[in-house]
């Protein structure tokens, strides 16, 4: 969507290599380009009722 907007002549005219910049930063601060992610072991996945396997269905058996 933001690329919509900006490939307008409009915005084109509009933005400074400042304001690019400061864009770039907005959509690559949330990557991490290690693989790692935060896990909490105190919180559970919400996975909902069809996604959580029971107590009576065994691994690798169609439910």
């Amino acid at each position: 969507m933001v690329q919509i907007v900006l490939a307008e002549p409009k915005w084109q005219k509009i933005l400074t290599d400042a304001d690019r910049r400061g864009l770039s930063a907005l959509f690559w601060s949330h990557l991490n380009l290690y693989g790692k992610f935060e896990l909490d072991m105190s919180k559970r996945l919400d996975l909902g009722p069809d996604l959580a396997p029971g107590p009576e269905t065994e691994v690798g058996q169609p439910t």
